[in-house]
């Protein structure tokens, strides 16, 4: 899919609490030109698009379950928070995917759960459900970094496809960092799916 370029709508202070600190400085972002028509969000701390010429970021996708609810089914509310903490303390960009499900949609995730309960993997449960692998779209992500100005960056993800994706749309990205395991008796299927299936570099404990 070709997008078009994107322009900041809105800067707008929101401060964060981050461990025992309180009010951290922070700015949201809204974005005009979304050809998805996404309501993607920029997290913006200590001001990294305009001091820090390689900003650590996150592109982090939703997730309902593991974001809000804390569910143990998979390591996305732990990496989030982990990278709120890291960038609350140095700086840093969350860009906030709304991409639920790898792209499916919050109904079709929780459809696809059922069918994990049943023993079939992530990536098969969504095949299952007449769905590619993964659905996200990283070019928006591209377009959402330069439109803040920055066409540089060092990367917190375990997930090289996201790596790829930016490189391929004209952002460089000298440096990753990955995050932490977040492994649980409940997630451990999904972690090792992602490993086998996906190539994220997360090193599993059996």
């Amino acid at each position: 899919m070709s997008h078009s370029a994107l322009d900041v709508k809105v800067r707008t202070r929101v401060p964060f609490n981050v461990g025992r600190r309180s009010d951290i400085p922070a700015e949201m972002v809204s974005f005009s030109g979304l050809n998805s028509g996404d309501e993607h969000v920029a997290v913006i701390f200590g001001h990294a698009d305009r001091k820090q010429v390689t900003p650590l970021v996150r592109i982090h996708s939703e997730c309902l379950t593991g974001d809000v609810f804390g569910s143990s089914r998979c390591d996305c509310g732990e990496q989030l928070n982990e990278a709120i903490e890291d960038m609350g303390k140095n700086g840093g960009i969350i860009l906030y995917m709304r991409q639920e499900g790898r792209g499916i949609g919050l109904y079709n995730k929780l459809d696809a759960y059922e069918l994990q309960i049943k023993g079939i993997d992530t990536y098969s449960a969504n095949n299952q459900l007449g769905f590619a692998d993964d659905l996200r779209d990283f070019e928006e992500a591209a377009l959402m970094l330069k439109a803040l100005n920055v066409s540089q960056l060092k990367l917190l993800s375990n997930n090289p496809k996201k790596k790829a994706a930016l490189e391929l749309h004209g952002i460089k990205v000298p440096e990753t960092q990955s995050t932490g395991v977040y492994q649980k008796i409940d997630n451990h299927y999904y972690l090792r799916t992602k490993v086998l299936k996906g190539s994220h570099k997360i090193e599993i404990k059996d």
